[in-house]
C-alpha cells in the first residue's frame, strides 16, 4: 500500500481505479443451529444452481460435504482479470468465462465473495506483484510467481502447435518446427510455457525467425492473413476470438516434447491473510475434487479445443 490506508482506491496508470481493500461483506448476525443452516443452504443452492451454471448437485456437496470446514472468507476478494479466451471474457463491464462463473458459484456456496475488475492483461501481473490483487485466474506455474503467492493447480495443460487446415506435412515436437526452417512462426509476446517453451523461443529468435504479436487477436490476424504458418500456445487461448475458423479449418497438433504443465490460481502473499489464503486454496481444492473445475470447462470450450490442450486433475 502506498500510504498504508486499507480503504483507499489506487488509481493505476491507465486510469482504473482498484480499491485496495473492500469492506466486510459477511453478515454479523448470530451463527444458526448447524443443521438449520445447513438446510438453509442446501435450499438456496437448489433454487440458484439448479437451471444454469454448475449442476445444483455439485454446488450442494461443495455446501454440505460431511466433515468440511465452510470457507467464510473475512472479506470481498480483489480479483482483477484480463480477457483470455473463453477463460475470461470482457464485454464492457460485464466479466464472465469459465473461471469467472466457477469462483463465483464456488464462492456462493461456500460464503466468498469475489470483486472482479476488468484490467489490461498486461498489467495483471504487476498489479499482484504491488499487492493490489488478491489472485492472478489463470496462471501457470513459475518460480518468480512461487515468490508472491501460493498456486493453487485447477487443471493440467500444455501448449499445441495451431495453423490454418492445409497440406502443409504434420509436425510432432518443438525439435521438429526448428529443423523446419521454411516454417514461419508466431508467438505471443510474454507468453511462457516452460523453460522448453523458452528455449524454443530463443532458438527461433538467433535463426530470425520469431514473429511476436502482442495478443491473442493479434496473433490469429497473422495466421489469416498468411503472414505466418503456424503458432505455439494452448488453442483454448484462440477459441472465442472474432475470426477463428471452426473446427474443420484449423489444424492442432500435439507437441510431444512439451511436457504436461498445471494452470491455476495464484494467492497473494501481500494482500491475503494466512486464514483466507488458507479459506480460498480449500475452496478451490473441493471445486477440482468435486468435478467443478472440469465440468464448467466443457461448457465455455469444444471439446475439439480442449483435446490434447487440457486434462482434469481427477483423470
Amino acid at each position: 500500500m502506498a500510504n498504508g490506508n486499507p480503504e483507499e482506491a489506487v488509481e493505476p496508470e491507465d486510469g482504473l481505479a482498484l480499491p485496495r481493500k473492500v469492506k466486510d461483506h459477511l453478515q454479523t448476525r448470530a451463527p444458526r443451529p448447524a443443521r438449520l443452516a445447513r438446510n438453509e443452504a442446501a435450499m438456496t443452492n437448489r433454487h440458484l444452481f439448479s437451471k444454469a451454471g454448475l449442476p445444483a448437485l455439485v454446488l450442494l456437496a461443495l455446501a454440505m460435504a460431511p466433515g468440511q470446514v465452510r470457507a467464510q472468507c473475512s472479506r470481498a476478494i480483489v480479483a482483477p482479470v484480463g480477457p483470455v479466451g473463453m477463460s475470461v471474457t470482457v464485454d464492457g463491464d460485464k466479466i464472465g468465462g469459465a473461471y469467472p462463473q466457477l469462483l463465483r458459484e464456488l464462492g456462493a456456496a461456500q460464503a466468498c465473495q469475489f470483486d472482479f475488475q476488468a484490467v489490461p492483461r498486461a498489467r495483471l501481473e504487476l498489479l499482484f506483484e504491488s499487492g493490489q490483487a488478491d489472485l492472478m485466474v489463470p496462471a501457470t506455474r513459475s518460480d518468480r510467481r512461487d515468490a508472491l503467492g501460493e498456486f493453487v493447480p485447477l487443471i493440467r495443460s500444455r501448449p499445441a502447435a495451431v495453423s490454418l487446415a492445409g497440406s502443409r506435412a504434420p509436425v510432432r515436437s518443438l525439435a521438429e518446427i526448428l529443423a523446419r526452417k521454411e516454417l514461419r512462426v508466431v508467438l505471443v509476446r510474454g507468453y511462457d510455457f516452460g523453460a522448453e517453451y523458452r528455449r524454443f523461443a530463443e532458438a527461433l529468435k538467433e535463426q530470425g525467425r520469431l514473429q511476436l504479436e502482442v495478443d491473442p487477436a493479434a496473433l490469429l490476424r497473422a495466421l489469416n492473413a498468411r503472414h505466418a504458418d503456424l503458432a505455439v500456445l494452448n488453442p483454448t487461448n484462440l477459441y472465442g476470438i472474432p475470426g477463428l475458423p471452426n473446427e474443420a479449418g484449423m489444424r492442432i497438433e500435439a507437441l510431444d516434447d512439451m511436457p504436461w504443465g498445471e494452470a491455476g490460481v495464484y494467492l497473494s502473499n501481500r494482500s491475503l491473510s494466512s486464514a483466507d489464503r488458507q479459506a480460498l486454496r480449500r475452496l478451490i481444492e473441493q471445486g477440482v475434487r468435486s468435478g467443478a473445475v472440469w465440468q464448467t470447462l466443457n461448457q465455455h470450450y469444444p471439446t475439439w479445443v480442449l483435446r490434447g490442450a487440457m486434462q482434469s486433475l481427477t483423470q
